[in-house]
């Protein structure tokens, strides 16, 4: 048996608190308790058998009865009738052994959370998963745990009428470790879970905000409140600055709107000194409302089109949770933020406008208005002297064709950049895949009275989209992120809830992390 010892407590906004507390879980008292069991197995060993034996072998009879195999994901919940002083215990299924992955762990953790919140559950126990027979590292898998339980719990309600009976929270979560020794770690890892997951939770709140609400300039004043509270320099571009700069693209796309155009511009230096090290470009693209401009878009299903400023809150979440982990690495994040309308003042196809590094750029389609904002956020960044650049965009509905919603579209003027973002993603449990970059897909964007064209026709529309912005990077190592697919969901699965995904915060997280522990920050 252990000794009874609260560690640290880490809290979020949302009300949920997550502890580690040194205890023999068959003493914890709470409202229910988590443990787990890799598919296949028969009888139940270590934290899940000592569970089971309390509850007279509810666990393996129900194995038995085949009413519980432990496929990913799957779930049974049994009542304690008094045999355990917590009321329930949720076992969770973890898939097969071989198969068993961090991000199991992470998607495991938030279906076993979101089970026990609907059924009215405050207070939740959890074994570390992972932690014991699945040989991840303890810091590792209390970071998963922690990580898919918030991300698991997360909604978007602030609109919504309160129930009139009280809203069902869990208050807290306390995951249970009988080993004194691995508790700092798991403390470091808990800390680390809980600030990967308050990023993704901050791009999501961005992205699944209305329209009318969520604004270019209330997007820059979001962005003002999160930079000074972490401490991070902030500077915002007006519309007459961006005249000045040249940034004829961006100024297109922004005319047929009321709202403001705003060029967003965070900063973190984690590097002390003057070193030489890698600068890290981070450009999100910060469509706040996408009608397609004069090429309007089908009514049906505009109303995600509040998303389109996913990859602007994907790089303002990230350098927040940057600069949250006091990395040591530097990294600026710039989101050019527009409304795309159409109005009496609003490009016209067939229009040619200049982007800031003098290329034009011939207008055929307004709805592909992503890539003309970028051209000119990519100059910018090459002009502020970041030696990498990542975007991030939700620029293509035919990246969705080619790879669904399961993969990020990845293309790159550089495989070794490519590289570390594809282990990055990894590391985060978001797939990427890269599509190619030859050069015979120019000719598709080539114009008879500009530089380019906006589109290239319907063949291959991710790589001429991706084309069209390799002419605004230079030199500049880059990776052009196209999350048309991955951005938002329709069904709950894990730890992504419907609407907001938050795609590719915790990846561009993971991408600074690496660049810090290499001494490339």
């Amino acid at each position: 048996m252990c000794d009874s010892d609260v560690g640290v407590a880490f809290e979020r906004s949302d009300r949920v608190k997550v502890e580690i507390r040194t205890q023999d879980l068959l003493s914890y008292e709470g409202d229910a308790l988590i443990v787990n069991l890799f598919e296949g197995v028969g009888h139940p060993g270590g934290a899940t058998g000592a569970v089971d034996q309390a509850l007279g072998g509810s666990i393996t009879a129900a194995i038995r009865r085949q009413e519980f195999k432990g496929k990913l994901h799957e779930r049974l919940l049994l009542h304690t009738f008094g045999q355990l002083p917590v009321v329930q215990v949720l076992v969770i299924g973890l898939g097969k052994q071989e198969e068993f992955t961090l991000d199991r762990v992470r998607s495991a953790s938030a279906e076993a959370m979101r089970q026990l919140r609907a059924v009215g559950v405050r207070k939740v126990a959890s074994i570390v998963h992972g932690a014991g027979i699945g040989g991840l590292q303890a810091d590792q898998a209390a970071c998963a745990v922690t990580e898919g339980a918030l991300l698991g719990l997360y909604r978007f309600d602030r609109y919504k009428k309160p129930e009139e009976n009280g809203q069902k929270v869990v208050q807290k979560l306390t995951l249970l470790e009988c080993d004194r020794a691995k508790v700092p770690a798991m403390e470091e890892g808990v800390r680390r879970g809980r600030i990967l997951a308050e990023a993704v939770s901050f791009a999501r709140d961005l992205v699944n905000e209305p329209g009318n609400i969520l604004t270019p300039s209330e997007l820059a004043t979001r962005a003002k409140k999160m930079a000074s509270g972490l401490g991070l320099t902030i500077k915002i571009l007006e519309r007459a600055d961006m005249k000045k700069l040249g940034m004829g693209a961006l100024l297109g796309v922004a005319q047929g709107s009321q709202e403001l155009p705003k060029l967003i511009e965070v900063s973190y230096k984690g590097r002390k000194g003057k070193g030489t090290g890698p600068r890290l470009g981070l450009v999100g693209k910060g469509v706040t409302f996408d009608s397609g401009g004069i090429s309007i878009k089908p009514s049906e299903g505009m109303e995600a089109m509040k998303g389109d400023m996913a990859g602007g809150a994907a790089v303002l979440a990230a350098i927040k949770g940057i600069a949250e982990l006091k990395l040591p690495v530097n990294v600026t994040a710039i989101v050019p933020a527009v409304e795309n309308l159409p109005s009496g003042t609003a490009q016209r196809p067939g229009d040619i406008v200049k982007a800031m590094n003098g290329k034009t750029i011939e207008v055929i389609n307004t709805d592909a208005e992503g890539r003309l904002i970028l051209a000119d956020a990519l100059c910018y960044a090459c002009d502020r002297d970041l030696t990498h650049l990542v975007d991030v965009a939700t620029l293509t509905g035919a990246v969705v064709i080619a790879l669904g919603a399961v993969r990020t579209g990845a293309f790159t003027n550089d495989a070794e950049l490519l590289r570390q973002v594809k282990e990055a993603s990894e590391a985060a449990g978001e797939k990427i895949w890269e599509l190619p970059m030859d050069d015979e897909y120019a000719e598709q964007i080539k114009s008879d009275y500009a530089d380019m064209k906006n589109v290239g026709g319907r063949k291959a529309g991710p790589i001429t989209g991706a084309k069209l912005l390799a002419n605004f990077i230079g030199k500049t190592p880059w990776v052009h992120l196209d999350i048309a697919g991955t951005a938002q969901t329709e069904k709950e699965n894990g730890y992504q809830v419907k609407g907001a995904t938050g795609a590719m915060v915790r990846t561009l997280i993971y991408l600074a992390m690496s660049f810090a522990g290499s001494g490339k920050g």
